[in-house]
């Protein structure tokens, strides 16, 4: 049955505005074998794809007409009907749905997204997109980057819970005209939302290895003024041991998060505040010298938007600050042995976009200014006056700082059957001194005829490297603080197909990567050469996504036992291969093939099972008992149950059911069956 699994693959749940009706259908997905309807439909998500809408409080027995969301494919807000991009969108009843705990795990249902864990439960997790690294693309809270430039294994710490995100926005390709530096190969950004009335929801739930998860929110407010708070605790022994038998895999999570909006009749402002507290095991995350390291970090968010409403020109600041502190032991509870390595980040940000609309169409331009600074004990340059670290009698002796600097122009224009939008931005960053780079970029989009729709861009950007590519030297590791920032441009061409109960998409790309930055091992030079971290010239890569979903409720109404299916696949190729005694650490490992399968099933009144099953094919390779080994394809089932009413839901959920044994990073083994069983309930 694992090797019939392989040729299935998990889709998404989409939503579409269809031309002058507002008919939404949701798909799911199922895993699909050749000739047979896989064994039990997967049901999860609704991975809502380049069309999405507001989601109603609750689903009635029949289709219901929705709203079409406005998402952020380019510097003007368009519904994902007009936008001449590709924009992925994870609604509330396809996050609702899913077998998962955490942002990062529900990203791995996107079949353009690579999620590589190497904890269980989003402890630790490098999320990439289209083939690129986990530094290559921007992470955005409610349109505000909150990227570490220390380095993006940190980036994923998000303050919110599930039950908070309104939808979660995937921009595939490069995005530096939309979100500046740092999207390089795409986007994800995560919108919030605040309940409408007063009231909370608390959650409860336990599973294996010592798994326990217990939050909720608070909402209160009326009129035009709204707060909601929110908090939750995980913690779990984990699924792994070091050699002396001592628990390396074990973590405890908190995160509290509160937002709070003003809708007054000329602008709109919100607020939030966030706060995350992990402590995990490492187990070998970053080297096998020792396999019980062990990770703290701590996270800090806060941020001010304000948007102007009505009238042709459209004004929205926003002013943001972000501390990241990480404490790395390479030893667990031995600075004796290795010396703890301690950080701290700072990034304050001002944002300042608008945007005219006239006859002529939408123009948007604007400004952002972002501060990014670091004091380390190993990263940076020498201070000239050390600075205390909190907690301990020890002072961070290293740091630096650099602002970049970006302006941005882009005209839009939207007509019947052509979208068209095109712009550039103009970047400079202090750090390396460089003078102002412009990234342009065009999008197009024509519909050939009532169902179909063709769409092409051309779009370029650019990263500058994180301060550990820079400056990590110890433990086996060499930085260049000499390299370049990375470059990309990217060609795609794709067609839509849309009619009422049936979606197709299908999308080629060309990615030119110059200046690529990645950490490589010679082992040419022994199994003690240590990784060194690289610019290569160029890197190219050559992709092809296709999915394909049914909605049956269109036919059959929302009693329908099979609700939706839906399959997508992913084709990834690099021209720059794994040299035989050459290791990539990141930029030359990625997915080749990624096939997910989703469906969800209507068992019985209001009990619904969903499932998800994935086929995951990596390249590249890494170093087992000193020998280099291949990443084997793995196939992955989740499954979630559920008694879903108005005021309580009580559901089992479960990943890996058929307990495979797979490596995301050489070395990690990630956990076997994971069983969770819990409730929520709201008032």
């Amino acid at each position: 049955m694992n090797e019939n699994i392989q040729k299935y693959c998990p889709v998404v749940r989409f939503r579409h505005f269809e031309h002058t009706s507002y008919a939404v259908f949701r798909s799911l997905n199922v895993e699909v074998n050749i000739g047979v309807l896989a064994v039990a439909m997967l049901a999860f998500a609704h991975v809502e794809s380049a069309s999405a809408q507001t989601e109603p409080k609750q689903l009635p027995d029949k289709l219901v007409e929705l709203e079409e969301v406005e998402v952020t494919g380019t510097r003007v807000p368009l519904t994902v009907a007009q936008a001449a991009r590709m924009v992925t969108v994870l609604d509330r009843e396809a996050i609702a749905a899913a077998p998962v705990q955490s942002v990062n795990d529900l990203l791995k249902y996107a079949v353009g997204v690579d999620v590589r864990q190497r904890g269980g439960m989003g402890v630790q997790t490098d999320i990439g997109i289209r083939g690129g690294t986990y530094d290559q693309i921007t992470i955005l809270l409610n349109g505000i980057n909150i990227c570490d430039p220390q380095t993006g294994h940190n980036v994923a710490d998000f303050p919110v819970d599930l039950s908070e995100i309104e939808r979660i926005e995937v921009l595939e390709g490069p995005a530096g005209r939309v979100y500046g530096t740092s999207s390089l190969v795409g986007a994800i950004n995560i919108v919030t939302r605040i309940d409408g009335r007063t009231g909370g929801e608390v959650r409860l739930e336990g599973g294996s290895y010592g798994y326990f998860n217990g939050g909720g929110h608070l909402s209160f407010g009326n009129g035009r003024l709204r707060n909601q708070v929110s908090g939750s605790y995980t913690r779990s022994d984990g699924y792994s041991r070091n050699k002396a038998g001592s628990l390396n895999a074990d973590f405890k999570n908190a995160k509290a998060f509160y937002q709070g909006q003003l809708q007054e009749t000329a602008f709109d402002v919100n607020w939030y505040a966030g706060f995350t507290n992990k402590d995990y095991g490492s187990n070998t995350f970053y080297g096998t010298g020792s396999d019980d390291q062990f990770e703290h970090t701590r996270k800090y968010f806060t941020a001010v938007q304000a948007e102007t409403k009505g009238g042709s020109w459209h004004f929205k600041p926003s002013v943001y600050w972000t501390r990241g502190e990480d404490r790395f032991e390479y030893y667990r509870d031995m600075p004796e042995k290795v010396p703890f390595n301690y950080h701290r980040t700072d990034v304050l940000g001002l944002n300042l976009n608008n945007y005219v609309q006239s006859f002529l169409g939408k123009t948007a331009f604007g400004a952002e200014f972002r501060n990014e600074g670091i004091v380390s004990r190993n990263l940076g340059e020498p201070l000239n006056t050390p600075k205390p670290i909190h907690g301990t009698d020890l002072e961070y002796t290293v740091g630096l700082n650099r602002t970049n600097m970006s302006f941005h122009l882009e005209h839009t224009v939207v007509l019947p059957r052509l979208t068209v939008s095109a712009g550039v931005i103009a970047v400079k960053n202090t750090w390396n001194e460089m003078n102002f780079r412009f990234y342009p970029g065009v999008d197009a989009s024509f519909q050939l005829a009532r169902d179909w729709k063709v769409y092409a861009s051309w779009n370029t950007s650019l990263r500058m490297p994180t301060f550990t590519e820079l400056y990590y030297s110890v433990e086996g590791y060499k930085a260049d603080k000499y390299l370049k920032p990375e470059e990309m441009q990217a060609f795609e061409v794709g067609l839509k197909y849309l009619t009422p109960g049936v979606r197709g998409t299908l999308s080629f790309y060309h990615h030119h990567g110059t200046n690529t930055i990645d950490w490589i091992k010679d082992l040419s030079q022994g199994e003690d050469a240590p990784w060194r971290s690289v610019n290569y010239t160029t890197v190219n890569t050559l992709g092809l996504e296709a999915s394909l979903l049914f909605d049956f409720r269109h036919w059959y109404g929302e009693r329908a036992f099979v609700k939706n299916l839906s399959v997508a696949y992913s084709y990834i190729d690099k021209d720059k291969d794994v040299d035989a005694n050459q290791q990539s650490k990141y930029a030359l490992e990625y997915l080749r093939n990624k096939l997910v399968a989703q469906t969800d099933l209507r068992l019985y009144r209001l009990l619904n099972l969903h499932l998800s099953c994935s086929w995951l094919d990596r390249v590249g390779n890494y170093q087992k008992e000193g020998a280099m080994v291949a990443y084997d394809p793995y196939t992955l089932l989740d499954a979630r149950l559920a008694w879903e009413t108005a005021r309580y839901t009580v559901y089992a959920e479960a990943n890996n059911l058929l307990n495979k044994t797979y490596y995301d990073h050489g070395n990690i083994p990630q956990p076997g069956i994971w069983v969770r069983g819990g409730a929520t309930f709201r008032f």
